[in-house]
């Protein structure tokens, strides 16, 4: 008797942290993304334990079973965290029991470590920040920004008692506007639903994201301020239309995509 499981469709992710290059703030973030792409069945982070500048990440790591490496710095100013972290890398690479990698931090020096991994037909996802270099980024099957993840947001409530005779509070900045998102891509996208599209110009749009992807590992719709690649289509209604085609056997919508020409 045949036996159904969707456990076999999920990816076996190792994560491995660079605590120096990356703020305890993305971790509920970091890990709800990742459970998009599969099992986090290893989850590692790297740095000098023995100091107070990783205080924010010893707070979060039994909730989240990370599991810290200690890495002393043995010469100022040179990272030791990051040798520690590939030399783990590539010893769990040589165990065949990953499908893929998530690399969080925002130092290019990670770059060769991509590359390598993905040389081996393993998928590499990678998470840093805004500042991150474009050669880490490129090396990377797709590459998150962590800005997206984080969760800095103080909540005040509004049900607090106010003791009068405390100390007067200290007094909190307005909140700024947040800054608006940056243009989508719209020529870019274009060009590649034409290349994939099919005789009337129609093209999936899951093979559109897919191809977005391996060509610029760091597209994200939610960069541009929308949720999902469907919803940033569907705002640019000059340029592209789309269309639901029925549904998938788990339930998900078949959407696609067509390039408005100009003239017809």
């Amino acid at each position: 008797m045949a036996i159904t499981s969707t456990t076999h469709t999920q990816k076996h992710l190792a994560v491995l942290i660079d605590a120096d290059n990356a703020p305890a703030a993305i971790v509920e973030g970091l890990f709800e993304e990742i459970a998009k792409y599969g099992v986090a069945n290893v989850k590692r982070i790297y740095g000098d334990w023995t100091g107070p500048q990783l205080g924010g990440w010893k707070k979060v790591l039994l909730d989240h079973s990370i599991q810290p490496v200690q890495q002393f710095a043995y010469t100022k100013g040179k990272n030791a965290t990051d040798s520690a972290l590939i030399i783990d890398a590539m010893d769990l690479l040589y165990t065949r029991r990953f499908d893929g990698f998530c690399l969080v931090s925002s130092d290019s020096d990670f770059t060769r470590l991509a590359s390598r991994l993905r040389e081996e037909g393993l998928t590499v996802y990678g998470f840093g920040e805004a500042k991150t270099p474009q050669p880490f980024v490129s090396a990377c099957d797709k590459f998150i920004y962590t800005e997206l993840l984080r969760e800095d947001a103080l909540v005040v409530s509004d049900t607090a008692v106010i003791d009068d005779s405390a100390t007067p509070p200290v007094k909190i900045n307005p909140p700024q506007p947040t800054p608006k998102p940056p243009k989508a891509p719209v020529d870019f996208i274009a060009k590649i639903l034409d290349d994939i599209a099919d005789e009337d110009g129609w093209a999936p749009l899951g093979a559109l994201g897919a191809n977005i992807t391996k060509l610029r590992p760091g597209f994200d719709p939610r960069t541009h301020g929308f949720k999902k690649l469907s919803d940033l289509i569907k705002a640019h209604t000059h340029a592209f239309e789309i269309q639901t085609r029925g549904v998938t056997s788990t339930g998900v919508q078949v959407m696609y995509a067509r390039h408005k020409q100009p003239g017809k």
